[in-house]
């Protein structure tokens, strides 16, 4: 993974390579400016020549992939590659939790009030806080990382789910032309809503088939509620019967089933919750992706958009394994992509912590109280530490975010897992918290197996 390079005057230069910036370092030409993503800052050296680099977004309603690419004539190099996790869900769960405490606290304490909602009006454009959460993150990253590297071109994914044909494809007329029109196919939302595998034996990396999960001899319909995939064999043995009598029956599906490791009870009851699953995530998609586009637009560099099959074409064509990340690096228009086997930076927003001071139950009322000040012997949760412990049951080196305690004990949460009760005196700061937390993944190889990470 490229190594992102300042000059004196904090101005971006091109990115290294690692073993680069090893010897800079080393050397003592150059300081270490940020660890998440790495950035070194060089002490002789003022500006410099630049590359034309690219920034690529492939926007999603959980997680936003971002590559950096270089352009070259024989295609693109990927320098870098990130995934950017939201946090909506829990936005939108705060302010539901919120509105109810209120609520309560208002109509136990007060007489009747003739609710006031219906006067208070919304500027255009407005999108509600965990959907407008989704587009501040990408374009706070965006704006990072314009600073870090010369970034002079952006592309963005402009994804369309037709909301309106996935939920009901036998809609038309005046009907269908008050949802939104176009956008991606039934069977490519079905692809991402059941995981790229069957959905009743749990098969991979074998063709999949639309399958009906009523079917349509029995009163089923084509609604996307309606529709999942199966692999041809389980296709076959299900034929006509319902859902709950081919897993309880099907001798050929039990012994995929324990082949695959899975068991035909829980099978049957994801199967039954996927189904009832809403087209949330599209309509999220949906309702940011021009508010997205206009703020990109607002940066003054070029953009330039493209459609989610060019995307997938592109990263079946050149043999690319899916990912978030690496379908930011097929965006748009792309001969060839080369150097693409990188490790992925997840980049997962976890917020800046609460203003709430107390803690409360399910009904409102206080049940705990929290420390007043948000650091404790210059630390504060969130914060990027390296603990070395010398002696005791967690001898070793820590390396993971940090959450504060008011006795000096920290609790830190590492790759291998959250280590508690470390002393704050064996904690060093290595990055100040800002709202996210990192985690490096291994890079992928062409089979799409996870290789070794990048030292």
């Amino acid at each position: 993974m490229a190594v992102f390079v300042l000059d004196k005057q904090k101005r971006p230069l091109m990115p290294c390579s690692e073993k680069r910036a090893r010897l800079l370092l080393a050397r003592g030409r150059a300081v270490v400016h940020k660890r998440y993503p790495f950035t070194i800052r060089l002490k002789d050296r003022v500006g410099g020549d630049t590359q034309p680099l690219r920034l690529k977004l492939d926007p999603g309603s959980k997680t936003t992939g971002l590559a950096v690419v270089r352009e070259a004539d024989n295609g693109q190099n990927v320098l870098c590659l990130f995934e950017l996790v939201h946090r909506g869900f829990q936005i939108k769960k705060a302010l539901q939790q919120r509105a109810a405490f209120r609520r309560r606290r208002r109509s136990a304490n007060l007489r009747y009030r003739a609710p006031r909602f219906d006067n208070r009006t919304k500027p255009k454009g407005w999108l509600a806080p965990s959907l407008q959460h989704r587009v501040d993150t990408v374009m706070a990253w965006v704006d990072r990382l314009c600073k870090l590297a010369p970034i002079t071109a952006l592309d963005q994914e402009l994804v369309r789910f037709d909301t309106q044909k996935l939920a009901n494809p036998e809609i038309s007329g005046v009907e269908y032309q008050q949802g939104t029109l176009l956008g991606y196919e039934v069977r490519e939302y079905l692809l991402e809503k059941w995981g790229r595998e069957c959905a009743y034996c749990g098969a991979t990396d074998t063709p999949l088939e639309v399958e009906h999960i009523v079917a349509r001899s029995q009163g089923g319909s084509n609604r996307i509620s309606n529709l999942t995939l199966s692999c041809h064999d389980c296709n076959t043995e299900k034929d006509s019967q319902p859902l709950a009598r081919f897993f309880a029956t099907s001798k050929g599906l039990r012994r995929r089933l324990k082949a695959n490791g899975h068991t035909a009870e829980a099978r049957l009851e994801r199967v039954q919750r996927q189904q009832q699953r809403l087209l949330s995530d599209a309509s999220a998609v949906n309702a940011t992706r021009w508010a997205l586009f206009n703020a990109l637009k607002a940066t003054g560099l070029p953009v330039a958009v493209g459609t989610g099959g060019r995307t997938k074409y592109n990263r079946q064509h050149l043999g690319i394994p899916k990912t978030h990340a690496l379908d930011a690096a097929c965006v748009g228009p792309l001969d060839a992509l080369h150097d693409w086997q990188v490790p992925t930076l997840t980049i997962k927003a976890t917020g800046r912590g609460s203003y709430q001071r107390t803690r409360l139950d399910k009904y409102g009322f206080r049940r705990g109280v929290l420390m007043r000040q948000k650091q404790v012997h210059g630390f504060q949760t969130g914060d990027m530490v390296n603990a070395i412990v010398p002696t005791g049951k967690k001898t070793g080196t820590h390396t993971g975010r940090v959450a504060v305690r008011k006795t000096g004990s920290f609790n830190i949460q590492t790759e291998q897992g959250a280590v508690q009760g470390i002393s704050h005196k064996h904690c060093t700061v290595i990055q100040r918290g800002d709202g996210y937390g990192y985690h490096l993944l291994p890079a992928i190889n062409l089979r799409g197996d996870v290789g070794q990470a990048v030292a």
